[in-house]
């Protein structure tokens, strides 16, 4: 255990604390004898923009302290333009940033990782570990619910206040011929509905907030007390050191000081897709010729680091009309918006406590298909360029992505110093197969959009002309597609899990980097093909089983009851 003589010295040090990183880190923790250190580039989480779930709004669009706000190379799938690529920063990662929704994907999904040669990671051995994570208010204090936990750290419920006008989408998707889901994480996920959120009380419930602090914004160690888990915000991590070609500890910039973290057991990377590749490239662990490209002296040659890079590609359809329960800017919604802030502070409900996206579904493009391959994601309000673009008035709007797209991008250095941002190609759209998806996502939406629940709102498409439905508009589509279409924020892949005979992974089933000792990396970017949903609740449930490896040498047991209380918000937040 570290003491005060050996104050820099860990059993496990964490790199970034994000979806995953809080998960491992509390997980780990549990052992009193076990020491661990989470390191989070950015700052703490307890701020109004986190924890107030329409926050987000006014932190996704820019570069902050909290939001990495990437930006990709110039993409010819997309007419040249360069896509935006906003990243959490700060505990809870991107967590504390994204739409709350809680999807797992298909169960299908997990069984082809296990297909693929990622031992260990089917349906059936993922399922417990999604259980043991979750809080869902539909079965809280219960553990005999065969799909959901009701006494896990991450709290799941549905929105306390829904907008009519999302009801009246799901009434509309009905009325077009797609089945109402109550339920996409139960047994069939094909369907509309509106979605669960990752909120407890009115309040975002990220991974912070689950796995870490509670929601206490008096704790400032970030801790619960927990005297084996030290938690340093606004901590850059620069490099893995290696002695051989064992990991050993992680140098970082603290405060403008340089000081090494040691590891006696193990370093692990969860610094998300884009700075988990990024840090094992600078550490020396990558493409060789691409290090030595950079002077990076190479400490294991893996070509794989980096590459398979996928995302949900997206494309909205804007409506745009007076409605005052749409989010939007008016002299008279501004006026209502007041109203709803006032009501916010006293009840912790109102339009002040939307996700947004409050409905959606999952929908099949063709008859015949085994499992529903195109997302919806219903937001009520306009959010035109990842809300960067000021649009006056109201209005709603549904985003349309392939689940399992074909395209695959990568992620290289542009710098040997992390704190510069890496180089961020998608290649979207690079594969025909997506454009055909895509297509048949915007229609999907169009039939919605004219169905009576919807259309007896009024209003006028933005962005659509030349879109004509009559099946001789392709080409318009694609124009629309290859101008306003970007991501939705779920990339994976870029150190991508796969058994022995797989020459592109990364790491192994138990999420070791191949060639060196001591290093891991746990976190989205293990996933080796993307699944058909939001990537949050996939990313707790990797690091939960995850620990579980960890802590039992490589054979996860698990006691599907939480070892982890349900951590309780203090009275004076609530």
């Amino acid at each position: 255990m570290a003491t005060p003589a050996d104050p820099l010295t860990f059993d496990y040090v964490i790199v970034g604390a994000g979806s995953a990183g809080c998960a491992l880190a509390s997980r780990l923790a549990e052992d009193p004898d076990v020491t661990v250190a989470l390191l989070e580039a950015g700052p703490h989480d307890h701020h109004v923009s986190v924890w107030v779930p329409a926050g987000y709004a006014a932190s996704l669009p820019f570069r902050s302290r909290r939001n990495y706000a990437y930006l990709t190379t110039p993409q010819p799938g997309l007419g040249g333009r360069q896509g935006y690529q906003p990243r959490g920063r700060g505990l809870g990662g991107s967590s504390s940033l994204n739409a709350m929704i809680y999807t797992r994907g298909h169960q299908h999904d997990y069984d082809h990782w296990a297909a693929l040669g990622c031992t260990g990671w089917g349906w059936d051995s993922v399922l417990p570990y999604f259980k043991r994570s979750e809080c869902n208010a539909r079965v809280a204090g219960r553990d005999d619910d065969p799909l959901h936990g009701g006494n896990g750290p991450l709290h799941v419920s549905d929105l306390r206040t829904g907008n009519p006008i999302a009801q009246r989408f799901v009434e509309a998707a009905v009325a077009a011929g797609y089945r109402r889901n109550d339920d996409f994480n139960g047994p069939e996920q094909e369907g509309v509905g509106l979605y669960q959120v990752t909120q407890y009380n009115g309040e975002r419930w990220n991974a912070a907030r689950a796995y870490l602090h509670g929601g206490d914004r008096a704790d400032t160690t970030f801790n619960r007390g927990r005297r084996g888990l030290t938690v340093l915000p606004d901590t850059q991590a620069l490099r893995v050191v290696f002695e051989g070609r064992r990991a050993t500890g992680v140098v970082v910039d603290r405060a403008g000081r340089t000081e090494t973290l040691r590891a006696r057991r193990e370093v692990i990377v969860s610094s998300g897709t884009f700075g988990s590749p990024q840090l094992l490239m600078a550490s020396g662990v990558g493409p060789a010729a691409h290090l030595r490209a950079l002077e990076i002296p190479v400490v294991q040659d893996l070509p794989g680091v980096g590459q398979n890079l996928q995302d949900h590609l997206d494309v909205i359809l804007h409506k745009k009309l007076f409605n005052l329960d749409l989010v939007g800017y008016s002299l008279c919604g501004s006026v209502r918006m007041l109203g709803e802030i006032l009501r916010y502070r006293r009840e912790r409900r109102g339009m002040i406590a939307t996700n947004f996206a409050e409905a959606g579904g999952f929908i099949k493009s063709r008859p015949g298909l085994r499992e529903p391959d195109l997302q919806l994601h219903f937001v009520v309000a306009m959010a035109d360029n990842h809300n960067r673009t000021f649009s006056y008035g109201h209005g709603y709007s549904c985003h349309a992505c392939v689940l399992r797209p074909e395209s695959r991008g990568e992620v290289r250095l542009a710098s040997a110093d992390t704190r510069q941002a890496p180089r961020i190609d998608p290649r979207f759209l690079s594969d025909p197969a997506d454009m055909a998806g895509m297509m048949a996502g915007l229609r999907a939406v169009r039939s919605i959009f004219a169905q009576p629940p919807l259309a007896e709102l009024g209003g006028r498409e933005l962005y659509s002309e030349g879109i004509r439905g009559d099946g001789s508009d392709d080409e318009a589509v694609r124009a629309l597609i290859r101008r306003y279409a970007d991501t939705i924020y779920h990339p994976v892949g870029t150190c991508r899990m796969g058994g022995a005979g797989d020459p592109a992974a990364v790491v192994d089933p138990e999420l070791r980097v191949r060639g060196v000792e001591g290093l891991r990396v746990i976190d989205g970017s293990v996933m080796p093909t993307l699944i058909g949903g939001n990537t949050n609740a996939p990313i707790i449930m990797i690091a939960e089983r995850a620990a579980d490896l960890i802590r039992q040498g490589g054979r996860p047991v698990l006691n599907v009851v939480t070892q982890v209380p349900a951590l309780s918000v203090p009275a004076e937040v609530r």
